[in-house]
């Protein structure tokens, strides 16, 4: 599975799940209606709480990314919703905190938006 953990990492463990798991779909790790490992498969194979998958994966069904359902488990959404303007201003957060980070530590606007336009076309294959 693509999904690895950082223990020491100061990201919380259930935002690190999510975070892989969005990354996995705009890869094309998983596809639209992928079944994903049930709660308990996934805690026990990272060897952390249940409680922490399911908040992730509740965070992912929030977001629209997943659909859960008690009696056939957790799945890859089959559409997702376009953004909204909330999505919209947390994107614009993001992008504030890794562009005024990228700047204090000196690397120029060019790399930086250099690096952006990688990763999205890397994400967009």
């Amino acid at each position: 599975m693509f999904l690895e953990i950082d223990f020491e990492s100061n990201i919380a463990i259930y935002e690190q799940i999510r975070r892989a798991f969005i990354v996995g779909l705009a890869r094309g790790d998983l596809k639209k209606g992928d079944k994903l490992p049930s709660v308990r498969d996934l805690a026990e194979e990272i060897g952390i709480n249940l409680h922490t998958v399911n908040k992730a994966y509740k965070l992912l069904a929030s977001d629209g990314f997943i659909v859960m359902d008690r009696r056939f488990g957790s799945m890859v959404g089959k559409d997702f919703e376009p953004v909204d303007d909330k999505e919209v201003n947390l994107i614009k957060d993001e992008l504030a905190y890794l562009a005024s980070f990228a700047k204090l530590k000196g690397l120029s606007k060019e790399d930086f938006i250099a690096c952006i336009e990688n990763i999205w076309e890397d994400k967009n294959d």
